[in-house]
């Protein structure tokens, strides 16, 4: 048995590849297939779990180990205890295959009608449930990897989670493939074949229809230093870099990353709001710009605020980071392990409306709260744009960039908008209404990115429906639970 759990946790790792940057999208697929095989040689209910956890150990180990950067690096948490807390995060992240395996098995995975049918529903079940127990943490979910594959194409109607179900479904095809009859490979085949076909189909459907002109935008990476960021001396070298930065752009719309100005309102000299202000009156637009708001001694919030033509108006982050931005109940003697400045933050209202702006309505989203689409379709229909600001400094140059990157790709296919990414050190990139990437800035470089982009109306059947292929999964898994006898295995 030793070996198998190597094996599955080899297999979680490679799974890894097929997301950003690596994009070998075709090894997700078959790492799970070979769990799902590893789940049929050894059937017990025991083992199962073991397996699905250990697969989930190497996934997490190898996509999410940037965790320690931000907790070391930037933290200043002592290295053993950054490894440690790294370690018990992604033994926490490992437990969802457990539990897909552990109800699988009680139901005997070697059945085509578990394999097909209970093993793709119980994994898309346990990602949503991840995605938002104990605050969420939908990273790796396995429906990223398939951003440019003919699976995207089911992205509008089903999200990020039914993409998962496909890949599941079609790895226990393979499975099938490998093991079944006769029949059972031609059919197998043939599903496969079909949901390939349909997925490209489906890319060439146009779910929602551009509304009014196109709009210039600039979107600033001012690649400030996460270790000088929130240095007192470093402050007036931030405003006048943000200052310079604005006023190379005549863009209607400018957007700046998240906290570009590390004060708040009250600590910004008054010249310089006039200034940006002047400069975007003259271009009949609007500035977006990151700071905390609110009183530092009772409450205060992770925010983007709009100066310009509109009125101004405020967007409060509302799904903060654990440990990062609060510290939950319990944990308030971990703010004597880490540095991390503006830590107890308190979240923005669950629902709030798009900011109108420069002639758009725009919904806006604080760094990983992208990663959430449950809560970006909130503001939909009403809103014609995407808008995320990001400061993911805080996880150096590893891999958290770039899956970040891939993440905000899948939100603008679901929503059928353009999304527009302002970072502070990458990636700051505009992705247009089906996921593609239109330009991007290099990381850990200064700029601004212009460009320009057009707004969107109407709505995708997934943001309208959200989450609904999680419930048909649910319902689908029970009528099996229903149908089929549990298996003897104990």
């Amino acid at each position: 048995m030793k070996r198998s759990y190597a094996l599955a946790a080899l297999l979680g790792a490679l799974a890894v590849l097929g997301f950003a940057p690596f994009a070998l999208w075709p090894l997700p697929i078959l790492s799970l297939t070979g769990l799902i095989g590893l789940w049929a040689v050894h059937p017990t209910p025991r083992a199962a779990a073991l397996l699905g956890f250990y697969f989930g150990l190497g996934h997490f180990l190898a996509g999410v180990s940037w965790v320690y950067v931000s907790l070391h690096t930037f933290g200043m948490m002592p290295a053993p205890l950054a490894a440690i807390a790294t370690l018990a995060f992604c033994l926490i992240l490992a437990l969802y295959p457990g539990v897909v395996g552990f109800l699988c098995a009680r139901w005997d995975v070697k059945r085509p009608a578990v394999a097909l049918v209970m093993v793709p529903c119980m994994w898309a079940s346990c990602e949503w449930l991840r995605g938002w127990f104990l605050s969420g943490f939908p990273w790796l979910s396995m429906g990223y990897s398939q951003i440019d594959t003919p699976l995207a194409g089911f992205a509008p109607i089903v999200g990020v989670y039914g993409i998962s179900l496909l890949m599941v479904l079609l790895a226990a095809l393979l499975f099938l493939v490998v093991r079944g009859s006769a029949r059972q490979r031609i059919a197998a085949v043939a599903i496969g074949i079909v949901v390939y076909g349909a997925g490209a189909l489906l890319m060439q459907t146009k779910w929602t229809t551009p509304a009014g002109a196109g709009l210039d935008v600039a979107l600033l990476q001012g690649n400030v230093p996460q270790e000088m960021k929130f240095v007192p001396g470093r402050f007036e070298s931030t405003l006048a870099l943000y200052g310079r930065l604005i006023e190379q752009t005549n863009a209607r719309l400018i957007v700046l990353p998240e906290t570009a100005i590390p004060q708040f309102p009250e600590g910004i000299p008054a010249t310089f709001i006039d200034r940006v202000k002047a400069h975007a009156q003259s271009n009949q637009g609007d500035v977006l710009i990151g700071l905390p708001t609110g009183d530092r001694r009772t409450q205060y919030f992770n925010s983007i605020v709009s100066i310009g033509t509109a009125p101004s108006q405020v967007y409060s982050k509302q799904h903060l980071v654990p440990f990062g931005e609060y510290i939950p109940p319990g944990f308030g003697w971990i703010e004597k392990i880490l540095a991390i400045p503006l830590s107890d933050f308190t979240p923005g209202p669950a629902t709030q409306t798009p900011l109108a702006v420069a002639g758009e309505q725009v919904a806006i989203n604080i760094c990983y709260e992208d990663a959430f689409g449950g809560e970006i379709i909130r503001q939909l229909p009403a809103a014609t744009l995407l808008v995320n600001v990001s400061n993911v400094a805080w996880f150096g140059d590893s891999l958290a960039p770039l899956q970040h990157l891939q993440i905000a790709r899948m939100r603008a296919l679901e929503a059928g908008r353009y999304m527009l990414r302002a970072t502070n050190s990458g990636v700051t990139a505009i992705i247009d209404e089906r996921g593609r990437l239109v330009q991007a800035l290099p990381a850990f470089t200064e700029g601004v990115l212009v460009g320009l982009v057009q707004g969107f109306q109407g709505a995708t059947p997934y943001a309208r429906l959200g989450d609904w292929i999680v419930l048909v999964a649910l319902a689908l898994a029970l009528i099996v639970i229903a149908w089929r006898p549990r298996a003897r295995n104990r």
